[in-house]
């Protein structure tokens, strides 16, 4: 029975699929494409965190983390890089420590 995924996995899922007695069809995707997939799955992984029970929700940032690892290699800026970036950011519009939620907003006459 054929499985239809075309997804981007961790460098040794295929191994490990064909460990388990699959076939496994893949190919190596560059560029555009591949920052596109890798965008892809950034949602994916902040869409299983959201869902994950507290116990599981490191594991899964874990994912978001390797994500975005890969994604900074595609624009050439380093981790660290992106960390300015983020203080630059919160120092101008803050940050989440506070907690604040938004529910409305309403045009004062």
């Amino acid at each position: 029975m054929r499985v239809t995924y075309n997804k981007l996995v961790r460098d040794r899922i295929p191994e490990i699929i064909e460990a388990d007695g699959h076939y496994a069809v893949t190919r190596v995707v560059e560029g555009r494409e591949y920052r596109e997939v890798l965008l892809a799955k950034l949602v994916e992984e902040a869409m299983e965190a959201e869902a994950a029970p507290a116990e599981g929700l490191a594991a899964e940032l874990a994912d978001v983390w390797e994500v975005l690892h890969a994604l900074l290699e595609t624009l050439s800026i380093t981790a660290s890089e992106l960390e300015e970036l983020a203080a630059a950011k919160r120092a101008k519009r803050g940050g989440f420590g506070a907690r604040v939620l938004l529910e409305y907003t309403e045009k004062v006459s």
